[in-house]
Protein backbone atom coordinates (compact mmCIF):
# COMPACT_ATOMS: atom_id res chain seq x y z
CA UNK A 1 0.00 0.00 0.00
CA UNK A 2 1.05 3.07 -1.00
CA UNK A 3 -0.51 5.59 2.01
CA UNK A 4 -2.45 7.48 -0.90
CA UNK A 5 -5.86 8.54 -0.03
CA UNK A 6 -8.91 6.45 -0.64
CA UNK A 7 -11.02 8.08 -3.80
CA UNK A 8 -13.44 9.88 -3.31
CA UNK A 9 -17.21 8.30 -4.53
CA UNK A 10 -19.03 12.10 -3.95
CA UNK A 11 -18.79 15.40 -5.38
CA UNK A 12 -18.54 18.48 -2.80
CA UNK A 13 -21.83 19.55 -3.75
CA UNK A 14 -23.32 16.30 -2.39
CA UNK A 15 -21.67 16.51 0.67
CA UNK A 16 -22.69 19.81 1.73
CA UNK A 17 -26.36 18.67 0.63
CA UNK A 18 -25.72 15.91 2.99
CA UNK A 19 -24.70 18.24 5.51
CA UNK A 20 -27.80 20.40 5.24
CA UNK A 21 -29.97 17.55 5.34
CA UNK A 22 -28.83 16.56 8.57
CA UNK A 23 -29.54 20.11 10.05
CA UNK A 24 -32.84 20.43 8.83
CA UNK A 25 -33.88 17.65 10.80
CA UNK A 26 -37.79 17.13 12.06
CA UNK A 27 -39.56 19.48 10.96
CA UNK A 28 -42.79 20.58 8.85
CA UNK A 29 -41.67 22.62 6.55
CA UNK A 30 -38.78 23.80 4.63
CA UNK A 31 -38.90 26.84 1.96
CA UNK A 32 -35.79 27.15 -0.21
CA UNK A 33 -35.06 31.43 -1.38
CA UNK A 34 -33.61 31.77 -5.56
CA UNK A 35 -30.30 30.75 -6.46
CA UNK A 36 -29.74 28.02 -3.86
CA UNK A 37 -29.13 24.44 -5.64
CA UNK A 38 -27.48 23.03 -2.73
CA UNK A 39 -29.86 23.72 -0.14
CA UNK A 40 -32.68 23.03 -2.22
CA UNK A 41 -30.91 19.46 -2.89
CA UNK A 42 -31.24 18.99 0.98
CA UNK A 43 -34.47 19.97 1.29
CA UNK A 44 -35.77 17.73 -1.23
CA UNK A 45 -33.26 15.03 -0.03
CA UNK A 46 -34.81 15.52 3.34
CA UNK A 47 -38.35 15.36 1.85
CA UNK A 48 -37.67 11.97 0.60
CA UNK A 49 -35.80 10.56 3.92
CA UNK A 50 -38.64 11.41 5.61
CA UNK A 51 -41.54 10.07 3.05
CA UNK A 52 -42.93 13.32 2.54
CA UNK A 53 -41.95 15.18 5.45
CA UNK A 54 -41.07 17.86 5.40
CA UNK A 55 -42.93 20.11 3.28
CA UNK A 56 -40.61 21.92 0.52
CA UNK A 57 -41.42 25.14 -0.99
CA UNK A 58 -38.52 25.85 -3.65
CA UNK A 59 -39.41 29.62 -5.05
CA UNK A 60 -39.25 29.57 -8.99
CA UNK A 61 -40.83 26.13 -8.64
CA UNK A 62 -44.14 25.46 -10.04
CA UNK A 63 -44.40 21.62 -8.78
CA UNK A 64 -42.49 22.08 -5.73
CA UNK A 65 -44.39 25.02 -4.02
CA UNK A 66 -47.91 26.10 -2.94
CA UNK A 67 -46.72 29.96 -3.31
CA UNK A 68 -48.85 31.13 -5.72
CA UNK A 69 -47.52 35.31 -4.97
CA UNK A 70 -44.10 34.01 -4.72
CA UNK A 71 -41.54 35.86 -2.00
CA UNK A 72 -44.58 37.75 -0.85
CA UNK A 73 -46.47 35.08 0.26
CA UNK A 74 -43.20 33.18 1.78
CA UNK A 75 -42.93 36.64 4.23
CA UNK A 76 -47.05 35.82 5.48
CA UNK A 77 -46.27 32.25 5.52
CA UNK A 78 -43.03 32.41 7.70
CA UNK A 79 -44.34 36.02 10.15
CA UNK A 80 -46.98 33.03 10.75
CA UNK A 81 -45.00 30.82 11.75
CA UNK A 82 -45.56 28.35 9.18
CA UNK A 83 -41.91 28.28 7.72
CA UNK A 84 -39.25 26.36 10.14
CA UNK A 85 -35.92 26.38 8.48
CA UNK A 86 -34.77 28.33 5.58
CA UNK A 87 -31.33 29.67 4.01
CA UNK A 88 -29.40 32.17 3.66
CA UNK A 89 -25.93 33.51 2.55
CA UNK A 90 -23.99 36.90 2.11
CA UNK A 91 -21.05 38.81 0.61
CA UNK A 92 -19.28 39.12 3.70
CA UNK A 93 -19.94 36.75 7.11
CA UNK A 94 -18.64 37.81 10.62
CA UNK A 95 -18.35 35.78 13.49
CA UNK A 96 -21.35 37.03 15.30
CA UNK A 97 -23.79 35.48 12.89
CA UNK A 98 -24.01 39.50 10.29
CA UNK A 99 -24.40 38.48 6.94
CA UNK A 100 -23.54 41.54 4.38
CA UNK A 101 -25.66 41.86 1.04
CA UNK A 102 -25.39 45.31 0.37
CA UNK A 103 -21.50 46.29 -0.05
CA UNK A 104 -18.11 45.83 0.77
CA UNK A 105 -15.76 49.19 2.03
CA UNK A 106 -17.48 52.68 2.54
CA UNK A 107 -20.98 52.79 1.46
CA UNK A 108 -20.98 55.68 -0.23
CA UNK A 109 -17.97 54.90 -2.15
CA UNK A 110 -18.34 51.27 -2.25
CA UNK A 111 -15.52 48.52 -3.34
CA UNK A 112 -18.23 46.31 -4.16
CA UNK A 113 -22.05 45.93 -4.78
CA UNK A 114 -24.65 42.77 -3.76
CA UNK A 115 -28.49 42.09 -4.78
CA UNK A 116 -29.05 43.90 -1.61
CA UNK A 117 -30.92 42.64 1.62
CA UNK A 118 -34.32 42.20 0.44
CA UNK A 119 -36.64 39.83 3.04
CA UNK A 120 -32.90 38.30 4.36
CA UNK A 121 -33.39 40.56 7.53
CA UNK A 122 -37.24 40.09 8.26
CA UNK A 123 -36.42 36.12 7.57
CA UNK A 124 -33.74 35.95 9.87
CA UNK A 125 -36.23 37.02 12.79
CA UNK A 126 -38.98 34.87 12.70
CA UNK A 127 -37.60 31.81 11.02
CA UNK A 128 -36.65 29.43 13.73
CA UNK A 129 -34.04 27.43 11.77
CA UNK A 130 -31.69 29.55 9.35
CA UNK A 131 -28.79 27.90 8.04
CA UNK A 132 -26.18 29.99 6.66
CA UNK A 133 -24.79 28.89 3.75
CA UNK A 134 -21.39 30.42 1.88
CA UNK A 135 -19.36 27.76 -0.45
CA UNK A 136 -16.43 30.21 -0.76
CA UNK A 137 -14.65 29.86 2.74
CA UNK A 138 -11.89 32.68 2.84
CA UNK A 139 -10.79 35.52 4.80
CA UNK A 140 -12.64 37.53 2.14
CA UNK A 141 -16.21 36.23 3.05
CA UNK A 142 -16.27 34.92 6.86
CA UNK A 143 -14.94 38.51 7.98
CA UNK A 144 -13.98 40.11 11.69
CA UNK A 145 -17.03 42.50 11.42
CA UNK A 146 -19.25 42.63 8.28
CA UNK A 147 -19.04 46.03 6.42
CA UNK A 148 -22.80 46.31 6.73
CA UNK A 149 -24.97 44.50 8.53
CA UNK A 150 -27.72 43.39 6.32
CA UNK A 151 -29.17 40.97 8.49
CA UNK A 152 -28.13 40.89 11.96
CA UNK A 153 -27.40 37.42 13.76
CA UNK A 154 -28.05 38.31 17.41
CA UNK A 155 -30.87 40.81 18.97
CA UNK A 156 -30.75 42.83 22.40
CA UNK A 157 -32.37 40.85 25.29
CA UNK A 158 -35.68 42.53 25.16
CA UNK A 159 -36.69 41.95 21.28
CA UNK A 160 -38.65 39.17 20.46
CA UNK A 161 -36.93 36.93 17.59
CA UNK A 162 -38.15 33.44 17.58
CA UNK A 163 -35.78 33.28 14.40
CA UNK A 164 -31.74 32.90 13.74
CA UNK A 165 -29.26 31.17 12.60
CA UNK A 166 -28.14 27.58 13.86
CA UNK A 167 -24.87 27.04 11.71
CA UNK A 168 -22.41 27.93 8.62
CA UNK A 169 -21.56 25.19 6.32
CA UNK A 170 -18.98 26.37 3.88
CA UNK A 171 -17.16 24.41 1.54
CA UNK A 172 -14.11 23.22 4.22
CA UNK A 173 -16.13 22.40 7.15
CA UNK A 174 -19.71 23.10 9.63
CA UNK A 175 -20.01 25.65 12.36
CA UNK A 176 -22.82 25.24 14.79
CA UNK A 177 -23.55 28.80 16.48
CA UNK A 178 -24.28 29.72 19.73
CA UNK A 179 -27.79 32.19 19.94
CA UNK A 180 -26.85 33.35 23.60
CA UNK A 181 -22.82 33.48 23.26
CA UNK A 182 -23.27 35.13 19.34
CA UNK A 183 -20.63 32.88 18.79
CA UNK A 184 -19.78 29.90 16.45
CA UNK A 185 -18.25 27.00 17.25
CA UNK A 186 -16.02 24.54 14.98
CA UNK A 187 -18.91 21.26 14.57
CA UNK A 188 -16.54 18.95 12.10
CA UNK A 189 -14.22 19.53 9.15
CA UNK A 190 -15.19 18.20 5.79
CA UNK A 191 -12.92 15.06 4.46
CA UNK A 192 -9.94 16.35 2.84
CA UNK A 193 -9.33 20.00 4.86
CA UNK A 194 -7.99 20.45 8.23
CA UNK A 195 -8.60 22.27 10.99
CA UNK A 196 -5.28 24.62 9.94
CA UNK A 197 -6.75 24.85 7.16
CA UNK A 198 -10.00 26.78 8.47
CA UNK A 199 -8.10 28.95 10.92
CA UNK A 200 -5.91 30.44 8.29
CA UNK A 201 -9.65 31.04 5.97
CA UNK A 202 -11.15 32.03 8.51
CA UNK A 203 -11.83 35.63 9.42
CA UNK A 204 -13.26 35.67 12.82
CA UNK A 205 -12.59 33.56 16.21
CA UNK A 206 -14.56 30.81 17.01
CA UNK A 207 -14.61 28.27 19.58
CA UNK A 208 -13.26 24.33 19.08
CA UNK A 209 -13.32 21.46 20.59
CA UNK A 210 -9.45 19.86 21.47
CA UNK A 211 -10.30 16.56 19.09
CA UNK A 212 -12.53 18.41 15.39
CA UNK A 213 -14.38 15.19 14.10
CA UNK A 214 -14.41 14.83 10.16
CA UNK A 215 -17.35 15.65 8.72
CA UNK A 216 -19.28 12.42 7.73
CA UNK A 217 -19.39 11.17 3.95
CA UNK A 218 -22.28 10.60 2.56
CA UNK A 219 -23.90 7.34 2.37
CA UNK A 220 -24.31 5.04 -0.73
CA UNK A 221 -28.09 4.98 -0.06
CA UNK A 222 -28.09 8.70 0.82
CA UNK A 223 -26.05 9.21 -3.16
CA UNK A 224 -28.63 6.99 -4.55
CA UNK A 225 -31.23 9.00 -3.52
CA UNK A 226 -30.22 12.13 -4.78
CA UNK A 227 -28.93 10.60 -8.01
CA UNK A 228 -31.38 9.18 -9.02
CA UNK A 229 -34.66 10.51 -6.97
CA UNK A 230 -33.58 14.03 -6.15
CA UNK A 231 -31.96 15.12 -9.41
CA UNK A 232 -34.61 14.63 -11.80
CA UNK A 233 -36.89 17.20 -9.43
CA UNK A 234 -34.13 19.89 -8.99
CA UNK A 235 -33.74 19.78 -13.01
CA UNK A 236 -37.05 22.07 -12.95
CA UNK A 237 -35.48 24.77 -11.14
CA UNK A 238 -31.91 24.17 -11.73
CA UNK A 239 -31.36 22.27 -14.84
CA UNK A 240 -27.38 23.56 -15.38
CA UNK A 241 -26.85 22.32 -11.38
CA UNK A 242 -28.30 18.54 -12.46
CA UNK A 243 -26.37 18.10 -15.29
CA UNK A 244 -23.26 19.35 -14.24
CA UNK A 245 -23.72 17.59 -10.54
CA UNK A 246 -25.42 14.94 -11.07
CA UNK A 247 -25.50 14.62 -14.72
CA UNK A 248 -29.25 13.96 -15.63
CA UNK A 249 -29.91 16.51 -18.62
CA UNK A 250 -33.90 16.79 -18.52
CA UNK A 251 -35.25 15.70 -21.84
CA UNK A 252 -38.32 17.74 -22.13
CA UNK A 253 -38.07 21.31 -23.29
CA UNK A 254 -38.64 24.36 -20.71
CA UNK A 255 -42.09 24.42 -20.34
CA UNK A 256 -42.70 21.11 -20.30
CA UNK A 257 -39.77 19.72 -17.78
CA UNK A 258 -40.32 17.49 -14.90
CA UNK A 259 -40.92 18.38 -11.78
Amino acid sequence: MNGAPPEKTFRDEELLADVICRLIGDVRHVAVGNASPIPATAALLARERGGGRPYVSLLGSRAYSFFTDGARELFDCAGQGRVDVFFLSGGQIDGEGNINLVSVGDYAHPKARFPGSFGSAYLYYVVPKVILFRVEHSRRTLVPKVDFISAPGGSADNVFRPGGPIALVTNRCLFDFDRARRRFRLASVHPGHSVAEVVENTGFDFDRPADVPVTPAPSAETLQLMRATVAPMLAEVYPQFAEKVFGFKNPLPVGERVG
